[in-house]
């Protein structure tokens, strides 16, 4: 593994009732995060490769981990998002260079297809610093019913040297859906877009 990783996290979220009304199936969400140790805290670092890296390797095991979190299997995740909160001793540039470059392609093998652009959101932040993982639907952009976001936090993290990496993934969109536009049985993932 080239992360460092000091723990990973597993968060779940499922919605049985919204409004005094029964949603059946609950929505799901679930994230997985990853605590890891920033190796370009402390000073500047111009290459940032080896962040990029990183940002590949956790791709694959955080979308593994939110997808088994659900217990469905890659072909029924709806949605997807990342996200990273960087510790004091770092900087934002940081948070894109895991983010960016190269975490969406295991993601999107974590997830079977992927066509549509991962939501992502950065920040920094210390200990206990809340994030939210923007989502949108995997295949189809344009499916309003999946734009949504999961807040998530890891109470003794990031410390100044440390960045927390999430990736949420769902098997659902929001509960009670009403503002017109694609549905998720419409979309047809050619084009990222519908």
């Amino acid at each position: 593994m080239i992360s460092k990783v000091r723990k990973f996290v597993i968060l779940v979220e499922e919605t049985h009732r919204e409004m005094s009304k029964d949603i059946t199936p609950p929505t799901r969400k679930a994230a997985a995060l990853a605590v890891i140790e920033n190796p370009c805290a402390g000073t500047y670092v111009e290459d940032l490769e080896v962040l990029m890296q990183i940002g590949e390797e956790l791709g694959g095991i955080l979308g593994e981990k939110a997808v088994a979190a659900l217990g469905i299997t890659p072909a029924e995740a709806q949605s997807y998002g990342k996200a990273a909160i960087v510790g004091s001793d770092g900087e934002l540039e940081h948070a894109a260079a895991i983010l960016h470059p190269r975490l969406g392609k295991p993601l999107r093998q974590a997830v079977e297809k992927g066509a549509a652009l991962v939501a992502s959101s950065k920040k920094m932040g210390g200990a206990g610093t809340a994030i939210d993982v923007a989502l949108g639907h995997k295949d189809a952009a344009y499916v309003r019913s999946h734009f949504d976001a999961m807040e998530v936090r890891v109470p003794d993290a990031p410390r100044p040297g440390e960045i927390v990496v999430a990736v949420a993934v769902t098997d659902s969109g929001r509960p009670l859906p009403r503002v017109g536009g694609l549905t998720h049985e419409q979309a047809e993932g050619k084009d990222g877009l519908r």
